[in-house]
């Protein structure tokens, strides 16, 4: 869509306009790398820039589009009718007498956030380490991942060290709320249900002299990851494509269908965990819908269980790719997760 000229200005009035592009290519900015071009792109650097443009969009009735990482999300190869505000938003203050660290949501979790927390000796976030995900989207979705080695006995939670947040609420109203309203779960919190948006969290850390334990837990996680996740630099992905089901993984139920190695077009179900597709040669949003459909069917046909997506759609789609999948073999020297598990 073509922005009225009062609308471009009125946005200019709080960018520079270099920040300020129509017709931008989104793939760049995806883990997944594709996807078709936003009608206007804003790269906002400050909290404060983030809440001027969101209520400037909103104002106008401009539709919009928060982009963080790029991680959880496949956009349409016809791009984005709207503007795409791309969150770089990054300030990070420690305050050393409350142990508490306050940090806009555009900054990365991994390194920005862990690295600051962690060399000041304030514990509590170097669990997350490795998850692609701005401050802002993993508030969104109550980042978590498992307890330390060498128990992992839980699973542990981002709303454990959450403290407070700003935000810009869907009435325009800036306000700091309690950790309390965002109503966290699995995967969950009040976002998904409501037009918030968060512009910076407070995070309630403890002292902890123990660096090197810190160090060692960041160390675990990050090999837990390389194990079963494909690196985003060679093989770009968007991480887990559907949701458990009844406490079932996904992923063990494709993988009981053979279809491991499955590809269409550019995108393939990697090896290395049935639940995450790859980008394996300039793959486009409709390859990857129709690997979704073949694996949803395919399971759906031999398990009974229908698989539901957790990522989002963004923008504009074509139909699915109708190509007939094949089957690409394993690479020898690659020793999956679940191989490891057996050997030893």
């Amino acid at each position: 869509m073509s922005l009225p000229s009062h609308v471009v200005d009125a946005l200019r009035d709080r960018l520079p306009s270099s920040r300020l592009r129509p017709d931008v290519p989104l793939a760049p900015f995806t883990t997944f790398n594709l996807g078709g071009p936003a009608d206007w792109y804003a790269d906002v650097r400050s909290a404060d820039e983030l809440a001027a443009v969101t209520r400037t969009a909103r104002r106008h009735d401009i539709p919009f589009f928060l982009l963080g990482t790029g991680a959880n999300v496949i956009v349409g190869d016809r791009g984005y009718r709207g503007l795409v505000v791309h969150n770089r938003a990054r300030g990070l203050q420690v305050d050393p007498d409350t142990n508490r660290v306050r940090a806009e949501s555009g900054a990365v979790v991994y390194p920005d956030l862990i690295e600051r927390t962690v060399s000041a000796g304030l514990s509590g976030l170097e669990h997350y380490v490795g998850i692609p995900s701005t401050v802002g989207g993993a508030l969104w979705q109550n980042l978590h991942f498992l307890a330390p080695p060498p128990e992992r006995e839980r699973t542990m939670f981002l709303e454990e060290v959450v403290h407070s947040a700003d935000i810009l609420t869907e009435d325009g109203e800036r306000k700091t709320v309690g950790v309390d309203y965002f109503d966290f779960g699995y995967d969950y919190s009040i976002l998904h249900d409501r037009d918030d948006v968060v512009l910076a969290a407070t995070f309630q850390l403890h002292a902890d002299r123990g660096r090197n334990r810190m160090r060692e837990i960041m160390d675990a996680n990050l090999q837990w990851r390389a194990e079963r996740h494909p690196p985003l630099d060679t093989e770009p992905s968007v991480g887990s494509i559907f949701k458990k089901i009844e406490g079932v993984g996904a992923g063990r139920l494709i993988d009981e269908c053979g279809l491991k190695g499955a590809r269409i077009g550019g995108a393939m179900i990697t090896h290395r965990h049935a639940n995450i597709f790859v980008n394996v040669e300039d793959a486009r949003a409709a390859d990857v819908c129709a690997l979704i459909e073949l694996a949803r069917g395919t399971v759906e046909r031999e398990t009974g269980y229908r698989l539901e997506t957790e990522i989002d759609f963004i923008g504009e789609f074509v139909p699915p790719t109708d190509a007939e999948p094949t089957m690409v073999p394993k690479d020898p020297d690659l020793v999956t997760a679940a191989e490891r598990a057996k050997a030893s």
